[in-house]
């Protein structure tokens, strides 16, 4: 057999036993719950800027851009940035890896790729600090609401010159507000890419995390992932994704494009 393909096998198997086994569900949320309390989210950075990601979650994100191979990354909430530049430095590594294959050497003036990031308040120091970081040639930034008419004419403008898509919400975790993302910016993602919710994990937490917040247990990404897939049948959970990460901000929040 080829080993290779033996290897591949095996993960699947590993990722297979990870999903029926009670115990890391159950383990897996009651960290994730007790480390909520220290924010550490907070703590990670990619090339400088803070990232308020699980350090998992960004993994499975360059995985799935790896496969993939988008020209076109869009991301609503920016914050300090930091998945920004990892998603523009994992693009810049696409860019690498081509030109090698093609004998030639990256020209980052002349890339096709951008990561566009909108969000309802650019705060100037985090704009100042992502203007100014290297990987920047790589990024767009609109600032407003991402359901504004403005904002998704701009979006829509801007998506039309790209055909390979991948879509990451992150921005008000109420549930009509996901909902409407997913309605309007799923159109984007091509056949075989993704639309990542992020925070779906609200739904299995205690109510006390979101106390301070207008989302929470019956009102969250999760919810509107289940409504927004009861009525799109183009895409679907890719399971594999969180039954291997175990510990993800976004459990069932992959969605693959089918159709």
């Amino acid at each position: 057999m080829n080993l290779n393909l033996q290897f591949q096998q095996e993960i699947q198997e590993r990722i297979k036993g990870l999903a029926i086994d009670p115990l890391i569900k159950q383990s897996s949320l009651e960290w994730i719950n007790k480390i909520s309390h220290h924010k550490w989210a907070y703590n990670f950075s990619w090339m400088g800027r803070p990232a308020i990601q699980f350090p998992n979650d960004s993994w499975a994100m360059q995985e799935l851009i790896w496969k993939v191979k988008p020209d076109l990354i869009i991301e609503t909430g920016i914050a300090h940035g930091g998945s920004l530049i990892m998603y523009s430095s994992f693009l810049d590594l696409l860019d690498l890896c081509e030109a090698i294959e093609r004998g030639g050497v990256v020209d980052p003036s002349k890339t096709n790729r951008r990561v566009l990031g909108v969000d309802v308040d650019i705060r100037s120091h985090n704009r100042k600090e992502i203007e100014k970081h290297p990987m920047f040639n790589y990024i767009e930034m609109l600032e407003g609401s991402s359901l504004s008419t403005q904002i998704k004419t701009q979006v829509t403008k801007f998506a039309s010159n790209y055909t390979k898509v991948i879509v990451c919400l992150d921005s008000n975790h109420t549930h009509q507000h996901v909902l409407d993302e997913l309605k309007f910016y799923s159109k984007f993602v091509n056949l075989n890419s993704y639309c990542v919710v992020f925070d779906t994990i609200i739904e299995d937490m205690p109510n006390s995390l979101s106390q301070d917040r207008p989302w929470g247990k019956g009102n969250n990404p999760r919810t509107a992932v289940n409504a927004f897939l009861k009525s799109n049948q183009s895409f679907q959970v890719d399971e594999e994704i969180h039954n291997k990460l175990g510990i993800t901000v976004a459990p069932h929040g992959f969605l693959k494009r089918i159709k």
